[in-house]
């Protein structure tokens, strides 16, 4: 393709950094392109580094054109399924933010996506250096048991925000670690396919000014392995990490630090990335899927599974 034509709905934190990361990734590639703006609120002020890269912002759907390639669907989770559904006559194609929808009981058929259309779903930690490190250079069947743990402290997330106000904060509008950390289910599945069984025990319990839950915990069985998952929005420093228990050796996949550890010899490899290493993969893999070169390993259905899984 020689050019696209795209349009961003919700240009919150994350949609601003895949914003820059289109923009880096099409001028890499020698490829015109327009970006354009979908919202609802016309009191909602744009940086100056974003808005270069904008075209024109539309405020109603009445005005938004016909004719895009792509749209991406970055705006708060409990807004994911109405927003695909009006959106999918006007796009090609679609890029859709984590987790698919707020819960599980939204009707695919009733989306009426189209025949040809590419629709991906946001799985980002898949492009980890150590992601790929476990996927490609490990012996997966020798795994028996696996623990899995996301902790970290939700007033820290997102500097300068109130973290009372975010949609983590509230079960209604799609918050909760159980799905909001749903990349831990998303490199399970990626990494072990599917359990026979899920077992999940969630709640509010710390101090934290929010209604949604700051803690789950969950068990999967599969045919030859166990899976411990332990997902919470309180933990005062950051741990995030696969521990993989085979028969010879116990090896620590830590996201958070990029390394891998082979506990029986002490063996560290590190690997020098930051977050936007592998946003910026992500990018770079959702338009090659768009051009022909790779097959969309998260479509909506498969991300389903996923939501299925993250909510026990």
């Amino acid at each position: 393709m020689n050019n696209y034509k795209i349009a961003m709905i919700g240009l919150g934190s994350i949609g601003s950094r895949h914003l820059l990361n289109i923009s880096h990734v099409l001028t890499e590639r020698n490829i015109f392109y327009s970006i354009d703006l979908i919202r609802s609120n016309k009191n909602k002020d744009i940086n100056e580094e974003m808005d270069k890269l904008i075209d024109n912002t539309y405020y109603s759907y009445e005005e938004v054109p016909n004719d895009y390639d792509v749209i991406f669907i970055t705006n708060p989770t409990h807004l994911h399924y109405e927003t695909v559904k009006k959106y999918i006559p006007k796009t090609k194609h679609m890029f859709i933010e984590k987790p698919i929808f707020d819960d599980t009981n939204k009707s695919i058929e009733d989306l009426m996506l189209k025949g040809d259309g590419i629709y991906y779903v946001a799985c980002p930690l898949r492009y980890t250096d150590v992601m790929q490190y476990v996927k490609n250079e490990i012996d997966l069947s020798k795994v028996y048991s696996a623990r899995v743990i996301c902790s970290s402290y939700l007033p820290d997330w997102r500097p300068n925000v109130d973290y009372r106000n975010t949609y983590s904060a509230h079960t209604e509008r799609g918050g909760g670690v159980s799905i909001d950390l749903i990349h831990e289910w998303d490199y399970i599945h990626y990494l072990f396919g599917q359990p026979e069984e899920v077992h999940n025990l969630r709640g509010k319990f710390s101090a934290l000014e929010i209604d949604s839950d700051d803690l789950s915990l969950y068990i999967a069985k599969y045919e030859k392995m166990m899976v411990e998952v332990h997902l919470d929005y309180f933990g005062r420093k950051t741990i995030r990490e696969i521990q993989l228990i085979t028969y010879d050796d116990t090896i620590v996949a830590d996201i958070a630090n990029s390394e891998i550890r082979y506990l029986s010899n002490s063996r560290t490899i590190s690997f020098n990335e930051s977050r936007n290493d592998f946003q910026h993969k992500e990018i770079v893999y959702f338009f090659d899927v768009l051009e022909g070169k790779k097959e969309n390993h998260n479509d909506i259905i498969t991300a389903m599974k996923t939501l299925k899984l993250a909510k026990g």
